[in-house]
């Protein structure tokens, strides 16, 4: 019996078209675009595809790489990931740009410069597109969403797509959420919401999503805050916005910096040693991040390799190892964060009143993952080294 296929629907009234971006490596950017498509006149808004004979909304599909792509034998290119998606052509006109084809991990920090960059070009250079989608993979998804919701300039959307099966597993998944993906990226109701991150079904903003299990399907969740919206047969149904600046409000531009400044990320454990502190500074770090445990503890020797980093200036940012909670600034006199306690003359002991003036100058990550705080981090290291400065960021973004 010939099987049925119901194509998803997609609103009518896209006025502008869209992007697709797919992350990969380090390959340089090379461009198979199809030719660009007819503007899009503004059309009442409704859950079905395009009359016939009306242009359809241009969507860009950038790919770097990721499981969605590794395929035994060789990797799927952009335009044999859009060949995977019969139909397409009923909601969107997919232009194709392979900007490398390798796994998430394998992303340096300069082609997370080149990804941004090109994204603002393609932005600038093209008033009709509707937005990007990037396929990336699942390893490293949601520190390359941050770093292009932080970068890319614009108030149309970013949708970055991946998948957790590879195209030769049964049960692959990476068809739906590419699709998904191009549905997102065209819908009116994307614009100004930065950079999402869609699979199965649902969509996510990419400063609050975090990958919660190694193997599992709905392993990218919001803690504490849910999906933005979800993605469903007869349209895009969104339910709430992100609040924290981003894209087009975004300081960050990617256009005056050259590279990256190194931030390490360490973790607080039992009886931890300082000497890895101390190690990542002399290595030549210049900003650290520090998943302590619960509210902002550390452990062991943990408090002397901080003091060795912030005597040699290094900017360090406490955050938690929880999986969610908020990290506040800083604003108690003792390691218990309590009003200043000084002995009978009125004084604190040397070592508490170091520690006090050390933590004045500490930054807050907020309510930001550590991989998310050092993506952070390292854009304000391109702007200040000053910390009150850094703290307005993380309260900001």
């Amino acid at each position: 019996m010939p099987s049925a296929r119901t194509a998803p629907l997609l609103p009518s009234s896209l006025v502008v078209a869209a992007v697709v971006l797919t992350v990969g490596a380090a390959a340089p950017l090379a461009a198979a675009v199809s030719s660009p498509a007819p503007a899009v006149r503004p059309a009442s808004r409704a859950a079905a595809p395009p009359s016939t004979g009306v242009p359809r909304p241009r969507v860009r599909l950038i790919a770097t790489g990721g499981t969605i792509s590794n395929r035994s034998g060789g990797r799927l290119t952009a335009d044999e990931l859009v060949a995977s998606l019969p139909g397409l052509d009923t909601w969107v006109r997919a232009e194709r740009e392979q900007f490398s084809n390798v796994s998430s991990s394998e992303l340096t920090l300069a082609q997370w410069l080149q990804l941004a960059r090109r994204a603002n070009e393609i932005f600038r250079s093209d008033r009709d597109l509707a937005g990007l989608v990037v396929t990336c993979g699942t390893d490293t998804l949601e520190e390359l969403a941050y770093f292009l919701h932080l970068t890319v300039r614009d108030d149309r959307p970013v949708v970055v797509v991946g998948s957790m099966r590879n195209p030769s597993t049964l049960g692959y998944e990476g068809a739906a959420n590419l699709l998904q993906g191009f549905r997102v990226a065209v819908d009116p109701a994307s614009r100004g919401l930065g950079a999402l991150v869609v699979l199965n079904d649902e969509i996510n903003s990419a400063r609050e999503v975090t990958k919660t299990d190694a193997l599992r399907l709905h392993t990218f969740q919001s803690r504490g805050y849910g999906v933005l919206g979800v993605v469903d047969q007869d349209r895009v149904v969104y339910y709430r916005r992100p609040v924290k600046r981003h894209t087009a409000e975004s300081e960050f531009d990617v256009s005056a910096i050259q590279a990256l400044p190194r931030v390490d990320i360490l973790m607080v454990y039992q009886d931890a040693p300082g000497d890895l502190i101390k190690a990542a500074v002399d290595n030549g770090a210049k900003g650290l991040v520090i998943a302590t445990a619960g509210a902002g503890a550390t452990s062991g020797t943990q408090e002397d390799g901080l003091a060795y980093a912030a005597e040699r200036g290094v900017i360090i940012v406490r955050g938690t190892r929880a999986g969610s909670g908020r990290i506040a600034p800083f604003r108690g006199a003792t390691r218990q964060a309590a009003p200043m306690v000084g002995n009978a003359e009125g004084q604190g002991s040397q070592e508490e009143n170091e520690f006090v003036r050390r933590m004045r100058t500490t930054v807050a990550a907020e309510d930001l993952a550590p991989v998310k705080a050092r993506v952070l981090l390292m854009l304000a290291l391109s702007t200040s080294r000053e910390p009150s400065d850094i703290q307005r960021l993380f309260a900001e973004y």
